[in-house]
């Protein structure tokens, strides 16, 4: 293969998977994150379908996956009495199989750590492409030139902004902002429950976080790397709120774990320009839509594939990437999970509800959801260079 030497921005899912498919195919692979180390906790994700085990099991951790899975959990709606109303399964949510990102993020950490380069508290500063490869500045670390690099860094992908252009030119927001706090309020219940009001719904105990919260808004302008002033946004949106909302509004206020983004969704024509490619949700992204970490997976594993089967030609690997990716990611593109956690009216909270209690309705979504996420022919691509699998020997 040529143009072996490939950057990546993100550490979480994306990149780390891709991460393990280039180094098997002889690749030298930096891994570049903003954060000071690896990020555990975070809200529950899934996979679900043969596709999606298909390719946890040619990484070799589908065993592994499933021995980390918590499961999935049925969520009950209830009212302002704490009354329940009815009965989300565990199966809608959770898929086949139900996993904290954070432990999905660790596993492949440790199936790549001895063999890549992580670079943790940095971020890309620019990206010049030249003839040969891309000359790279970061805000900490001295220039480097690589021949590929990749953006895994999520919807709000700083290497989509410097090679593609402004967010706002390709993410949507959706009217709808989410938040996960990891505390819950004294006394809540042991099963998992959810509230809604018009536009706005908390949930304690759910499988996406202890807390967990999506509420209607204006787009909001905010910092996003100050919690303190998100936890500020959340408390104001949630005011006069019933149930139990104010207790858990302080219990999140205190919380060590905080996260509040918008729900948005990414809307771009091409994934490559030139030596740069964009993957999972900074390519695909849609807030909370059920599909993201399987597409991350399927799309890792596609993308350096594609890019083995062209013999490292990135013109030709990108091409064939986007090709067969996005009929498979094109379910990115609907749907809004918003005016479902968080129904505008009291009438819509009730319909929501009620499709719950309709076992036909429910099933054929249910088999629509297994249907998206195996619309895919995986290739097999190249063998990979007989790295063994299974966590890397220590360095040293």
């Amino acid at each position: 293969m040529k143009n072996t030497t490939v950057l990546i921005s993100g550490a979480s899912i994306a990149g780390p998977a891709l991460a393990y498919w280039l180094e098997r195919y002889g690749c030298t692979v930096t891994i570049v994150e903003k954060a000071p180390a690896l990020r555990p906790g975070g809200q529950a994700v899934d996979f679900k379908g043969e596709t999606h085990m298909k390719v946890l099991a040619r990484m070799g951790i589908l065993d592994e996956v499933r021995r980390r899975q918590t499961g999935g959990h049925d969520t009950t709606f209830i009212d302002a009495d704490g009354r329940p109303q009815a009965v989300m399964p565990g199966e809608f949510t959770g898929g086949e199989i139900e996993i904290g990102r954070g432990d999905v993020a660790a596993l492949l950490y440790e199936r790549t750590a001895a063999r890549c380069e992580y670079v943790f508290g940095d971020s890309i500063t620019s990206l010049t492409e030249t003839a040969s490869g891309v000359h790279v500045t970061f805000e900490r670390g001295a220039p480097r030139t690589f021949d590929l690099v990749v953006g895994a860094d999520g919807i709000h992908s700083n290497v989509r902004r410097l090679a593609f252009g402004p967010e706002e030119d390709y993410v949507r927001f959706l009217g709808h902002y989410y938040a996960l706090a990891d505390a819950s309020a004294p006394g809540a219940p042991a099963q998992s429950v959810m509230y809604n009001e018009p536009g706005r719904m908390v949930s304690l105990w759910g499988n996406k976080a202890r807390a967990f919260f999506v509420f209607a808004s204006e787009q909001l302008q905010y910092d996003r790397w100050d919690t303190d002033q998100q936890k500020r946004l959340l408390a104001r949106a949630y005011e006069g709120a019933r149930w139990r909302v104010p207790e858990i509004i302080a219990a999140a206020s205190g919380a060590p774990e905080f996260y509040l983004d918008s729900i948005s969704r990414v809307e771009i024509d091409h994934y490559a320009k030139g030596r740069v490619v964009l993957l999972g949700d900074a390519a695909y992204g849609n807030t909370l839509g059920g599909f993201g970490t399987g597409l991350a997976i399927v799309g890792a594993y596609v993308l350096a594939g594609e890019l083995a089967a062209a013999g490292g030609d990135h013109r030709v690997g990108f091409r064939r990437y986007e090709e067969e990716f996005r009929g498979y990611a094109k379910i990115s593109r609907k749907g809004n999970a918003g005016p479902f956690l968080a129904p505008p009216t009291q009438g819509r909270i009730r319909m929501r509800n009620q499709m719950f209690k309709r076992s036909l309705l429910l099933k054929s979504m249910l088999w629509m959801t297994d249907r998206f996420a195996t619309n895919i022919d995986l290739k097999d691509y190249p063998a990979p260079a007989g790295r063994p699998h299974g966590p890397a020997p220590a360095r040293g």
